[in-house]
Parts: C-alpha cells; sequence; structure tokens
C-alpha cells in the first residue's frame, strides 16, 4: 500500500515532481494515501492553481526544452527521459527551437515549459511557436497546466508498484 511509503520518499518524490515548496507541503499535509489515486487528487488539487511565484519557483528547477540536462538528480533523469523522443530532430527544427526558446525567454521572462514525454520535436516547436502568440495571463496559466501535468506524470512513475 502506498501508505507503507516511507515520509521521506514521499517528500522526496514531491519535491522532484514538482519544485514547490507550498505545493509539497500540502500534499503532505494529506498523507498518507492508501492509493496512487487519492495520490493523483491530492497532487492536483494542491496545484490548482498555482501562484506567479510558484510557477516561477517550479520553472527554476527545469532545463530548457532540447537542452540536456546535466545533474545526476532525479528531476535531472526525469528531464532526460521526458525529452528523450524530443531530442531527435532535424537541423531546421533545431534551429527553430532554439530560436522560439530565445525569443519565449526575451518575451516571457522563463524558459518554456511543457510536459515533453511522448511528443515529437516537431510538435514541441509547433506549440512553442503557437504559444508565442499568448497573452502573458493565458500562457502564465498554460505554464501552470504544464507543471502540474508533469508532477501528475512523475509521481504515477514514482509509485507505479501502487497503481491499481
Amino acid at each position: 500500500m502506498l501508505r507503507d511509503v516511507d515520509p521521506e520518499r514521499l517528500h522526496e518524490a514531491l519535491e522532484t515532481a514538482l519544485h514547490v515548496r507550498r505545493w509539497v507541503e500540502d500534499v503532505e499535509r494529506e498523507a498518507p494515501f492508501d492509493t496512487l489515486d487519492e495520490l493523483l487528487i491530492a497532487a492536483s488539487n494542491a496545484a490548482t492553481p498555482l501562484s506567479p511565484e510558484e510557477v516561477d519557483e517550479a520553472v527554476a528547477a527545469h532545463p530548457r526544452i532540447g537542452e540536456r540536462p546535466t545533474g545526476d538528480d532525479a528531476a535531472s533523469e526525469f528531464s532526460r527521459r521526458e525529452q528523450a523522443v524530443a531530442a531527435s530532430g532535424t537541423p531546421e527544427l533545431d534551429r527553430r527551437l532554439a530560436e522560439g526558446n530565445r525569443r519565449y525567454e526575451e518575451r516571457f521572462g522563463r524558459v518554456f515549459i511543457i510536459a515533453a514525454a511522448g511528443r515529437t520535436r516537431e510538435a514541441i516547436v509547433k506549440e512553442l511557436e503557437r504559444r508565442l502568440e499568448l497573452d502573458d495571463d493565458t500562457e502564465l496559466r498554460t505554464v501552470a497546466d504544464q507543471l502540474r501535468e508533469i508532477a501528475l506524470m512523475r509521481l504515477r512513475s514514482t509509485f507505479a508498484e501502487y497503481a491499481s
């Protein structure tokens, strides 16, 4: 049962899933969880909404899309796996991604965040280009949604043995 997971393991998994102190504390307050579904519901609820400051806190822990994370921590390993498919592309897609990242960072003041797992590089580039056209408030909500999606995917992966 997920209830038997060591609190320290849960804490580390939460920090890796979404690096937002308030969110980690809110989810931990709901523990212990009998099922993975209970954990995912608590995690989703605690991340809805994320404040602009919390989005910035979380984004700071993410590498730029298309760049290989260099750390050996759990978050870096997740990023490497999540971006694995996105790492292959043509020189034209590479150029568009680099240019899009530059424009995005200039426009929004943070790195572009997308739940990259299972997406092709082409799909990521198209989404980046689409999101460059969004207004600031809509993009902030989109980033928060993507961070929540990434967190839930990471928790599903970390605690897969508890899935029913």
